[in-house]
């Protein structure tokens, strides 16, 4: 088979290698998977056993001898939830994309705290094998989901465990450097989980990946509301209310198009979340003990708050924390929303005077 024709095989199939496709495509679907499934479950979890709301906290459901709640249903979908989601970004066939059910829940339940990246990789060749071999043969019904699903669980098998230590290992570095060198790592850890958030890749799905928690977590959150705060306040009189709503508590992403444009734009939510990352973590030692994912969310849909919040309860439930501080809410405050609406416009204001920053360069 010469070049040529692998390249016109592989154009008809609509598979496209590159970073593109399966860097920026198939891991922001795969935070997509991870929030309608991983997230929302402990948000409904979270509201239950706060409000005491019955059928939120009680058992609706019990499979091979394990209770469910609504919420529990929903975290347990997380590996399908996030293989369909990538399947999706892949443009896969139907029966490629029901397949990856199956692939998905293998990678995450065999990949431990690492599933994520265990599924971001599997079920991308998995996906990618299934569309190769989909409308090749008149028994698709049979060799589609065969080929989809024997690969991606025996990829899963094979490399599900090596791909979950490593990512837990990598993630456990940078939560230990935290740790060690709190001011350095707060700047280093906020600034790059930010600029993630605002590039069109996911913060959230890396901060999954890595199984980022505690003070690692907590930098991450401040540097992503620094740049969804930032941009939001910095750009309202350009923007008005609804910029206002769709960049801090939607996404600081829509401004990537005046990024290219004008990358100088983007000096200021920067500088802040180098400001607030330290702060969080050296003087209000703020923790993420939710789940990972909240990490890289920031504010949108108030999922990074949340997740915080939750990592309180589940810390004074098992005796790690005596209970939940004022100093505790003002840190989470401070952090998440009043610092970056103060330091963001006002580093703008200097960046305007220097001239590197007009008039409509911030206009959605």
């Amino acid at each position: 088979m010469t070049k040529d024709n692998i390249k016109a095989f592989l154009e008809r199939k609509n598979i496209e290698i590159s970073a593109k496709r399966y860097g920026i495509d198939a891991l922001s679907a795969m935070a997509q998977g991870l929030f309608c499934s991983l997230l929302i479950g402990t948000i409904i979890n979270t509201i239950g056993t706060q409000f005491h709301i019955g059928f939120l906290v009680d058992p609706i459901a019990n499979v091979g001898g394990v209770d469910y709640t609504v919420g529990g249903l929903a975290i347990a979908m997380t590996g399908p939830a996030m293989a369909v989601a990538i399947g999706y970004a892949l443009k896969c066939q139907p029966m490629v994309l029901f397949s990856l059910a199956a692939v998905g829940f293998a990678a995450n339940g065999l990949g431990g705290a690492g599933g994520p990246l265990a599924v971001l990789f599997i079920a991308i060749i998995a996906a990618e094998f299934g569309k190769a071999v989909c409308g090749e043969t008149k028994i698709d019904i049979l060799v589609v989901p065969l080929v989809t699903i024997g690969i991606g669980v025996a990829l899963s098998a094979w490399w599900a465990p090596a791909l979950g230590a490593a990512a837990m290992k990598v993630g456990n570095l940078i939560m230990w450097a935290t740790e060690l060198q709190p001011f350095a790592m707060g700047i280093l850890v906020s600034v790059i989980v930010g600029m993630a958030l605002t590039l069109p890749i996911s913060s959230a799905a890396i901060c999954a990946a890595l199984a980022l928690t505690g003070l690692a977590g907590g930098a991450a959150v401040a540097g992503c509301c620094a740049q969804m705060v930032g941009f939001a306040v910095m750009s309202f009189p350009e923007n008005r209310w609804g910029g206002l709503i769709s960049q801090g508590i939607g996404t600081s992403m829509l401004q990537m198009g005046n990024i290219v444009k004008n990358p100088r734009i983007w000096i200021a939510p920067t500088l802040a979340s180098a400001i607030t990352g330290p702060i969080a973590t050296c003087v209000f030692h703020l923790q993420m003990n939710g789940a990972p994912v909240s990490s890289g969310m920031g504010t949108c849909g108030l999922v990074g708050q949340i997740g915080v919040y939750t990592g309180w309860v589940a810390d004074v439930a098992s005796g790690a924390k005596a209970a939940i501080t004022g100093m505790d809410w003002l840190g989470l405050v401070l952090i998440c929303f009043i610092l970056p609406a103060i330091l963001a416009p006002l580093i703008n204001m200097g960046c305007r005077k220097l001239g590197w920053v007009k008039d409509g360069d911030l206009t959605l």
